[in-house]
């Protein structure tokens, strides 16, 4: 997954040491969580999401909702934080969602959100920490 055009820049063997093998599976590897395992699904405090590999703010929380899907879902990225890559994975296309400084897999968007932005960005848990306001 390494791609000189990230500014964060590591050898897959550091990213593993730093994140562990779960972690790694979802963040380096595209890996997905099982749905409603995951602990930020429904969790709502006021603060900001931001990458679980390299710590860049992601996601606002007023920009989160509850989807029912069984992963955390935001409306909106911050802007320039979030990455679009078409998957057509598992017989689908779909878009898939990386972060912006260090290519690292965050989960994937679809066309299908309540608000006006009519997104909702489906994020695993485990490919983002969370700062409290």
């Amino acid at each position: 997954m390494s791609n000189n055009k990230y500014s964060i820049q590591k050898s897959e063997t550091e990213w593993r040491e730093e994140l562990g093998d779960e972690r790694y599976r979802i963040l380096r590897e595209a890996g997905t969580e099982r749905p409603h395992t995951g602990k930020y699904n429904v969790h709502f405090e006021d603060g900001t999401y931001k990458c679980g590999a390299c710590n860049t703010p992601l996601f606002n929380s007023d920009s989160k909702f509850e989807s029912n899907c069984g992963w955390p879902s935001f409306d909106e990225a911050i802007d320039g934080a979030v990455e679009y890559v078409r998957d057509t994975s598992l017989g689908m296309i779909r878009t898939e969602i990386l972060c912006a400084t260090c290519g690292s897999h965050l989960g994937h968007v679809f066309n299908d959100g309540p608000s006006e932005t009519g997104q909702r960005f489906c994020v695993n848990s485990l490919s983002v920490d969370f700062d409290e306001k």
